[in-house]
């Protein structure tokens, strides 16, 4: 396959979400992606509707492992020239989605992306312009390199293109984003009671800034051993900052 039509597939992939629908999700941009093939190939109109038609069966996962599976179902696809193995592609698809969805979801949008806002919310509680581009920097790289490197781990690998993701482990990465996410917020917290009770603090030797820390870690550690989800905590934590913010500007 010419690497021209690898780019346009991976490219298209990007548009997973264009066409969303209630019906059948994220089918319309699935085959989307899939058309290059189409074409580079130059099937017959028959072969063409045949892997269009099972391309736009039901299919949902997240977006940003979308380029995984789609390099992974070009490569099957490939095998057969697009003219066999369809019950092999659907059920590499119908396999992969799901898990590929969970592991998206606990990853990028229940701790990358707060991480990822935390750290800009802290930077521009410091005063730096730069806070929302660091957002990006910290989020941007990450799920385009799992778009690239999936895609073509996927293609190279087939049906063993799940391996790659499997080796990240990135739900234990996860855990250790939550908790660095915390701790994040615990140095917030530490930042603003200092900036609020500075005059008391200089005659108490900081007694009340390692108050307020313990203060939030110990019931964090209770939460977490009742089974309370830690991004739970982490919102939960940074709604308690915004009523203290608040309050401190009622009182100056």
């Amino acid at each position: 396959m010419k690497k021209s039509t690898l780019i346009k597939i991976f490219l298209r992939s990007f548009f997973i979400h264009a066409a969303l629908n209630f019906r059948r999700m994220q089918n319309l941009g699935f085959a989307l992606a899939i058309i290059p093939l189409i074409r580079e190939w130059r099937l017959q109109e028959k072969d063409s509707e045949l892997m269009l038609t099972r391309h736009l069966q039901m299919y949902n996962s997240h977006p940003y492992f979308s380029a995984p599976l789609i390099g992974s179902v070009v490569c099957l696809e490939e095998e057969s020239s697009g003219k066999g193995n369809a019950s092999g592609v659907i059920a590499l698809k119908q396999g992969l989605m799901g898990p590929y969805a969970a592991i998206g979801d606990i990853f990028f949008w229940s701790a990358l992306r707060p991480f990822a806002a935390i750290v800009a919310v802290y930077l521009a509680f410091m005063g730096f312009i730069i806070a929302p581009l660091a957002f990006l920097v910290i989020y941007t790289p990450a799920h385009f390199w799992l778009r690239a490197k999936g895609f073509i781990e996927g293609y190279r690998r087939g049906k063993q293109g799940i391996e790659f993701i499997r080796a990240m482990d990135l739900p234990r990465v996860s855990v250790k984003l939550r908790w660095l996410s915390l701790l994040t917020l615990i140095v917030l917290a530490i930042w603003l009671t200092y900036g609020w009770y500075w005059p008391f603090i200089a005659d108490t030797s900081g007694i009340i800034v390692k108050s307020a820390a313990l203060a939030f870690i110990l019931p964090s550690f209770f939460l977490i051993k009742k089974g309370v989800s830690q991004i739970h905590i982490i919102y939960g934590a940074f709604v308690i900052f915004l009523l203290i913010i608040s309050c401190r500007e009622l009182f100056n």
